[in-house]
């Protein structure tokens, strides 16, 4: 282990190890514990089902983040990570405990109850839908890992997370205005990236009505995604310098994609309606529109006289290479979301149903195709998508029966991509499109469950549950132009169906201990990106059987979980031990065809297994009034058992998942107008591959992270707050294969009337 790396440990487990000091300080005693397990439960109610580790996450939590987007305000918990590249990131995937950050369909995320995630793929591209809320409008976050609730499909197999807004209370006016600097410095970069938000809104509430409306716009600048390397070729080339020779690259780096220019807005507004029966009834529509503008990329080289080299052979450092792979791009987006919720009491039960549509009414992605001909706005490509999206559907009927708590209920979905590629004369103005490619299909689940809560005595709660569901896969195809013509090849129809136990006992032990086990199965089925990605053989203009697989199985997991909480006068301490064994895991990874050509696609792993512990310390008012901590430390082991596509990968670490991770904030309410806070997030360095090959501390790789963030918030009136916060304080470089955030200054300005 080098140096650096003892420090940073060194460091975190100094942190983590504050309030373990703090507890033996303490002599109060323990503390009552509440109905369920929970970490940083108060006195607002977990609106998930909260078997397995559950954490929730309020206002508290919150007033002591920078959250430039809605996901930050999840950023400390525990065994968790974001994969953010910058701030405004549209590609930011969920990684929980061994779910990496390219397999964005093992987690279900729920705003308000309808359903945000997008399950038209499982890679880095197809993450939540975090825009349908601003930060300022987040009231709670709720996350629950693993499947062990009957009411969750199988895309809860890493976790569910819930986010739910804030009610609309008498009448108020809101407005929080934002801005973030960025200092970056690598390679050819010594910039200054800068981006500010404004989020505004208003609640009015009159009888039984209720409205709430708000407004967001964003604009910032965020780093390079994308650094390029030199290629070795033979020839002459022109002389050129101004490569960067790092020696934990295989080439020089001799340029970079643009940085990412995003603007957002945003309009939201939620109706609702309480009647003196007990009914509830609301309605919701957003609207998100997205333009991201690459059309700054950069090169490093210089000829004899000067000049900037974008492309081309180039000779450096006494070899000839080839500079290739800068582009420019545009993409714009439209999307919305329309729901309806009904809850009330019906025959005697407590119901609820929820309905939701979301779409993308408009997606257009242009690209040149290199730098030179985007420079001159010549010939490019244009990618449509032709309104792709998801409607879902549940409902729900509760009961309680003597010592019986029962529910029942059901859930649907459908998910519809089509998506088709143009060659284009001049790639901004996408004039004179010709067609060159479509890939299209449809996936649909319906699932029904049951679930008892059964009061067994003595505070003992034993929990059963089982569900159906039911999947199909159809109207699948790709469309390719061949000769002049386009030709389009169809996938079969698939059906499957699936049966998922659940059991959960729950009850305290001697000693003021109080502990859950939780067992459960889940079943993922493949998504409409997983399934349909395939490509047309130019001879047999049918779809190359070695580009996807039309037998891809779905991932099936058996879970357990143990945990144990116990409270130490002011400090609660939750451990939770978990065990998951997964086949024929869906993952995407490079073989060999019989062809002898290599090739990238989703294929089944046969046996993936992760177990490990997490620890997590809540501590209130320690060492000194004032200062509270929240702190979470986390180890893993998640192998690759089995795979017979590719034996080599056999024990080895499954790619993205480090082997220990901690989170934590400390808050300090200096005086009653006056805190301050100290978050930081710790990870080692994962595998970036299937087989263990490719491991390294620089662009391209999954490296180990260390940032410390920092948070001062004056309220300088009833109404009004003004913070200055710094992410990533200790300016730690790390990389998600893309490099992430360096220093980042934040200033907000908040008021409510």
């Amino acid at each position: 282990m080098s140096q650096q790396r003892l420090m940073r440990s060194a460091a975190v487990a100094a942190l983590f190890a504050l309030p373990l000091t703090a507890h033996a300080a303490e002599a109060d005693p323990a503390t009552d514990i509440s109905e369920v397990l929970v970490v940083g439960q108060g006195d607002r109610p977990i609106t998930v089902q909260p078997r397995g580790l559950s954490v929730s996450l309020g206002k508290t939590e919150f007033e002591a983040i920078n959250a430039l987007n809605v996901e930050d305000l999840m950023k400390y918990a525990p065994n968790f990570f974001v994969r953010k590249r910058f701030a405004g990131d549209d590609n930011a995937v969920v990684a929980l405990r061994g779910a990496n950050t390219v397999q964005s369909a093992r987690t279900l995320v729920l705003v308000d109850g309808f359903v945000v995630s997008n399950f038209l793929g499982n890679r880095y591209d197809y993450p939540p839908k975090w825009n349908v809320v601003g930060p300022s409008e987040v009231r709670q976050f709720d996350i629950v890992y693993g499947p062990y609730s009957a009411r969750y499909g199988g895309n809860s197999m890493g976790g569910v997370i819930s986010v739910t807004t804030r009610e609309p209370e008498g009448q108020e006016v809101y407005a929080t205005a934002q801005t973030m600097v960025m200092p970056f410095k690598e390679y050819g970069f010594d910039q200054t990236f800068e981006g500010y938000s404004f989020e505004g809104g208003l609640s009015h509430t009159s009888g039984p009505w209720s409205v709430r409306a708000g407004v967001r716009h964003f604009d910032n600048v965020g780093q390079s995604m994308t650094y390029n390397l030199l290629t070795a070729t033979t020839g002459t080339g022109t002389p050129v310098t101004g490569a960067y020779d790092d020696k934990r690259l295989a080439t020089p780096v001799f340029g970079a994609a643009s940085p990412a220019h995003v603007l957002q807005d945003q309009v939201r507004l939620r109706v609702g309606y309480a009647a003196d029966n007990g009914w509830t009834a609301q309605a919701m529509g957003f609207i998100w529109t997205t333009n991201q503008d690459l059309t700054d990329a950069r090169s490093f080289l210089k000829d004899a006289a000067g000049n900037p080299v974008y492309q081309g052979k180039v000779s450096y450092g006494g070899k000839t290479w080839n500079a290739t792979g800068l582009t420019l791009s545009e993409t714009d987006r439209t999307e919305y979301l329309v729901g309806a919720k009904l809850a009330g009491p019906l025959a005697g039960w407590d119901s609820a149903l929820n309905l939701s549509r979301y779409w993308i009414a408009r997606q257009d992605a242009r690209t040149s195709k290199d730098y030179l001909t985007g420079a001159a706005n010549g010939g490019g490509t244009q990618t449509l998508g032709r309104t792709p999206g998801w409607s879902t559907a549940d409902g729900t009927l509760e009961r309680s029966f003597g010592v019986h708590r029962v529910a029942v209920g059901f859930n649907a979905n459908l998910y519809e991509t089509n998506q088709d590629t143009y060659s284009t004369a001049r790639w901004k103005d996408a004039t004179n499109p010709v067609y060159s490619a479509s890939t299209y299909g449809k996936t649909s689940l319906w699932g029904v469950f049951a679930e008892d809560v059964i009061d067994i005595g003595h505070d003992w709660r034993l929990t059963g549950g089982l569900r159906f569901d039911q999947w199909r896969a159809y109207d699948g195809g790709i469309g390719k132009l061949l000769n002049g013509a386009r030709v389009d090849s169809r996938y079969p129809s698939r059906d499957d169906n699936s049966v998922s136990p659940k059991l959960s006992l729950q009850g305290p032990l001697p000693g003021d201990w109080e502990i859950q086990v939780s067992l459960g199965t889940a079943e993922r089925f493949p998504t409409v990106g997983e399934l349909f990605q395939g490509r047309i053989d130019d001879v047999t203009r049918q779809i190359d059987p070695q580009s996807f697989d039309p037998n891809l199985k779905p991932e099936k997991s058996k879970d357990a979980s143990v945990i144990l909480r116990r409270s130490f006068g002011r400090v609660r301490t939750t451990t939770s031990l978990f065990y998951q064994d997964i086949d024929d895991a869906i993952f995407s990874f490079s073989g060999l065809n019989p062809y002898g050509t290599v090739v990238s696609s989703y294929k089944n792993v046969d046996k993936v297994r992760q177990y490990g512990v997490e620890l997590i310390v809540e501590a209130a008012d320690v060492l000194i009034t004032g200062l509270d901590i929240d702190a979470n430390a986390s180890w893993m082991s998640a192998k690759t058992i089995r795979n017979a596509a590719a034996p080599a990968a056999e024990g080895v670490m499954f790619p993205r998942i480090p082997e220990w991770r901690s989170n934590g904030n400390l808050r300090y309410r200096i005086t009653d107008r006056l805190k301050a806070s100290l978050g930081w997030r710790y990870a080692t360095r994962p595998n970036s591959d299937l087989f263990g090959l490719s491991r390294g501390d620089a662009y391209g790789f999954q490296s180990e992270y260390f940032t410390i963030d920092g948070r001062l918030s004056w309220d300088v009136t009833d109404k009004a707050q003004v913070s200055l916060g710094v992410d990533n304080l200790n300016n730690d470089q790390a990389y998600v294969a893309h490099p992430l955030p360096q220093r980042t200054y934040v200033l907000d300005l908040k008021t409510r009337w």
